[in-house]
């Protein structure tokens, strides 16, 4: 028998005819036509064996009293998708699960358009009591590609799930959270985790945001100031070691930076050599670094509120006696902040829980590297780490048993 190429897809062509016709971006259905379109409409279904398989249909267009001339909406397929629902429920999934180069492979599709596919699913299949119940929230930015692009993500600490987002990283649009949330859901917030940036504080703050919430500091931002000091102090040494004429003391040196900024417990051989060598010469690094360790030790025992209150005191005084200028100004925003840091001692709130979740978004982000818009590389993250339920297409038709 001659072996069989397919080099087009096979497409099945039919004539929709349901009797009232539906607007595809609202609940508005009549049985009233505008007209038909004179060309047929073409979505990608699942795969045949080796085969494409492509569905085509004649389609009406409606007189919708909101969205005016619109082509009726199928309800195989999403609005202004050239996909069907099955073709997309299942790219959604995998992606989630396979790397962009076995994915597009394997569904046969550029990673363009799997971006716009997850974006769709995203739009659909997000649990839209999501945002109920809410009571102690986490709020964080995470860097989606290079040049300062952030994506700020809301947490809910009860379910350990993503629950919104949206592009950008200030008050404006944190706003846009508590604007969908509505003014009783979010007087219902009692506490929330965040960094000690002013822009979501400010956006919490504000009448009919969470008025009743604690604002609680995370203390792992809280450490994360010391570390972002102790290697300004780092890149000032080395800049003015870099212009001596030994050249090669100047390369050690910057190749110390892990050993200085990782905690100890975590350093390898090669590091942890490196670091007692530190600890020998001494000088203003170290005097650095050991105010960074006090400052982390603060937070890694099982200290009551005024334990830790007494020694983020004591902390603040050497570093403004340090006289080093990032560590001046991390005593300085400690003192100012420190309400909301012990307050997330007292209730045990941080963001542990987020920056768990956010560690495996950076993964996340890495596979979505390629898209072209916030929005997608938004759907992947939901997708994977918020209240979805995928179900795929032979979950959604599956025939009782006799």
């Amino acid at each position: 028998m001659e072996e069989l190429h397919c080099r087009t897809p096979v497409s099945i062509l039919g004539h929709y005819s349901r009797s009232r016709l539906t607007c595809p971006l609202c609940s508005f259905t009549t049985k009233a036509r505008y007209d038909t379109r004179p060309v047929s409409s073409t979505w990608h279904h699942l795969d045949l064996g080796r085969w494409q398989l492509e569905i085509q249909a004649n389609l009406r267009r409606i007189d919708c009293p909101v969205h005016r001339i619109r082509v009726e909406g199928v309800p195989y397929a999403r609005t202004s998708s050239h996909f069907t629902k099955d073709f997309e429920d299942l790219v959604g999934w995998l992606a989630t699960t396979m790397d962009k180069s076995s994915l597009c492979r394997l569904v046969r599709i550029d990673w363009d358009s799997v971006g716009r596919i997850i974006e769709r699913v995203m739009a659909t299949g997000l649990d839209q009591r999501r945002l109920d119940n809410l009571f102690v929230a986490g709020v964080d930015e995470v860097s989606w590609r290079k040049g300062h692009s952030y994506i700020t993500l809301v947490s809910n600490h009860a379910t350990s799930k993503f629950i919104w987002g949206k592009e950008g990283k200030d008050s404006a649009t944190l706003d846009c959270f508590f604007d969908e949330l509505g003014k009783e859901r979010s007087a219902e917030i009692t506490a929330i985790s965040m960094d000690m940036g002013p822009a979501y504080e400010k956006s919490a703050k504000k009448e009919h945001h969470a008025i009743n919430a604690i604002i609680c500091y995370d203390p792992f931002h809280v450490v994360q100031l010391a570390t972002t000091a102790l290697d300004k102090v780092r890149r000032e040494i080395w800049q003015e070691m870099h212009k001596l004429k030994d050249q090669d003391t100047a390369r050690k040196f910057k190749g110390a930076r892990w050993a200085l900024l990782k905690n100890p417990g975590d350093l390898n051989d090669d590091q942890a050599t490196t670091l007692r060598k530190l600890k020998r010469q001494g000088g203003t690094l170290w005097r650095a670094y050991k105010l960074k360790e006090a400052l982390r030790e603060v937070f890694t025992g099982d200290l009551t509120q005024e334990e830790v209150s007494e020694l983020l005191d004591r902390f603040c005084s050497m570093a403004q006696r340090s006289r080093l200028k990032p560590f001046v100004k991390v005593g300085q925003t400690i003192r100012k902040r420190k309400a909301g840091i012990l307050a997330a001692v007292r209730l045990g709130i941080n963001n542990a829980t987020h920056e768990g979740l956010n560690r495996r978004v950076r993964l996340i982000i890495n596979r979505a590297y390629g898209f072209h818009s916030a929005n997608a590389a938004l759907g992947l993250i939901m997708l994977t780490l918020g209240p979805i339920e995928h179900v795929l297409p032979h979950e959604r038709y599956q025939i009782p048993d006799p």
